[in-house]
């Protein structure tokens, strides 16, 4: 079995034991996802089966869309709603103070990772530390804030809460967005909630539920498991004869035509899914080079 499947993860649950459950649905070890939800967050998580284990690098990069429940006039030490209030205190801005912080974080930005993460320093996870009361240094990282829309406010006595829709690139904490926000209004602020909507093609109205892959009576869905190259759609397509189909397979490069530097799907001219390559420039002609064999219809080679 290979190929992607598109789960809308639930809350209280780890993105590791995602892994578990598909593991035993489709009878094999060889699964793995494509980017953590933290175990309090619910939705778009992709899971890739065995041979599609291989383009996991690829969807790292994608732009991730979140919609996020912003609680201001408390902090805490995590930064969401599971962790110890560090100090609470009045929002007192207005809506149009709230509205004009936030959109201050939108375009690039540095932003520091919270100690309740899974990043490792030193070969220790700073949740790890955290647990144990260590606080260390953390470099801030350069982030990107595409859009961020502000769907609801909510005032309730002292504090409020805005619903956010939020588009970012990879490594961005919705946390520390929130954490950071609530900084700059100076009544401290946590992340109430958290969905994922989208990461690159996959969306949460076409993700399924765990449940819906186990309890369905004639098995999974056939429309669940999406074919390995399905999200690679961005890269160029490269079909190749028998001959120099085999001539790639051995890794040798093969010389090509009006092709620019990057990564492309390569395809046996009968159709089948052979590889990601890779076009370099050598004596200024494109040739093909082999990054990653998938070989899911390789037409024998």
């Amino acid at each position: 079995m290979d190929g992607i499947l598109n789960i809308n993860k639930p809350a209280g649950m780890t993105s590791f034991a995602v892994v578990s459950r598909i593991r035993r649905i489709c009878k094999t070890q060889k699964v793995g996802h494509a980017g953590t939800l933290d175990p309090d967050a619910r939705g778009v998580l992709p899971v890739c089966v065995g041979k599609a284990t291989k383009v996991i690098e690829f969807f790292m990069d994608h732009i991730k869309t979140y919609r996020v429940g912003l609680m201001l006039g408390a902090a805490t030490d995590t930064q969401d709603a599971s962790g110890n209030v560090l100090y609470e205190k009045p929002v007192q801005a207005s809506d149009e103070e709230i509205e004009v912080a936030i959109k201050s974080f939108l375009g690039e930005i540095k932003q520091i990772p919270p100690m309740y993460s899974a990043i490792k320093i030193n070969g220790k996870k700073l949740y790890e530390l955290a647990r144990k009361g260590i606080e260390v240094e953390r470099k801030p990282r350069t982030v990107t804030f595409y859009r961020i829309d502000i769907l609801d406010m909510v005032r309730r006595g002292d504090k409020a809460e805005v619903v956010l829709d939020v588009e970012c690139s990879k490594g961005t904490y919705m946390r520390t967005l929130c954490h950071d926000i609530g900084e700059k209004l100076g009544c401290g602020g946590y992340m109430g909630s958290l969905t994922r909507m989208r990461s690159g093609p996959f969306t949460i109205e076409n993700s399924y539920s765990l449940e819906e892959l186990e309890n369905a009576e004639d098995g999974m869905p056939d429309s669940a498991l999406l074919p390995v190259d399905w999200a690679l759609n961005d890269f160029p397509v490269v079909r190749l004869n028998d001959k120099d189909a085999r001539r790639f397979r051995n890794g040798l490069d093969v010389p090509m035509e009006d092709l620019s530097e990057g990564f492309v799907r390569v395809y046996h001219e009968s159709g089948g899914f052979m590889a990601v390559g890779k076009i370099i420039i050598r004596d200024k002609r494109p040739e093909l080079r082999i990054y990653k064999w998938i070989g899911c219809d390789s037409n024998g080679l």
